[in-house]
């Protein structure tokens, strides 16, 4: 990690475990972290001749997680917090942060599919999904959001907290960084 990428390094570290704590306690990331830290993110790097970069990652931490919250998958939090890890990390880290994430989002739904015995009703909600995917119509949209699955009382056992997994990619991903020297 180099002078210039430690301060958006921590920055980002710091509000996305903030996240991972308010995802898992509440199942909710705030926007009173998620726009100041885009915004601040943009500033930043405007101000240091990088907002190109910060750019795009933006785009591609809005744009590669938008589809789940369509399909209802995904709270629009975790959405604005990817966007908002773009907007200090740049490319290619907000590439890498989302691949590390969405390995131990894998991870986590398998161990919760297996601790909770629900593999025939798993495969199903595979197989909707599947379907709405396959119908890029007027019917992509789910009626049953998030937002309903938060409200169960069993939801421990049906929802990722993905903000958390963003923190577990974060952190993966400076580790991979550190020992690779940051190839």
């Amino acid at each position: 990690m180099t002078a210039t990428t430690a301060m958006p390094t921590m920055i980002v570290l710091t509000a996305v475990l903030i996240a991972a704590v308010t995802d898992i306690w509440k199942f909710k990331v705030y926007n009173l972290l998620t726009l100041p830290l885009l915004a601040s993110g943009l500033v930043y790097h405007g101000l240091n001749g990088q907002l190109a970069s910060s750019l795009l990652g933006v785009v591609f931490g809005f744009a590669v997680l938008i589809v789940l919250y369509i399909l209802g998958g995904m709270g629009s939090g975790d959405v604005k917090l990817m966007a908002a890890v773009g907007a200090w990390l740049g490319m290619p880290l907000t590439l890498y942060v989302f691949l590390a994430s969405s390995l131990a989002a894998g991870v986590y739904a398998l161990g919760l599919v297996v601790w909770t015995g629900r593999l025939g009703e798993t495969m199903v909600n595979m197989q909707i999904v599947w379907l709405r995917l396959a119908s890029v119509g007027r019917y992509l949209g789910s009626d049953d959001k998030i937002e309903s699955e938060v409200r169960r009382s069993d939801r421990r056992g049906r929802i990722i907290p993905f903000a958390a997994m963003v923190a577990i990619g974060l952190v993966a991903t400076l580790i991979w960084l550190q020992h690779t020297g940051g190839r």
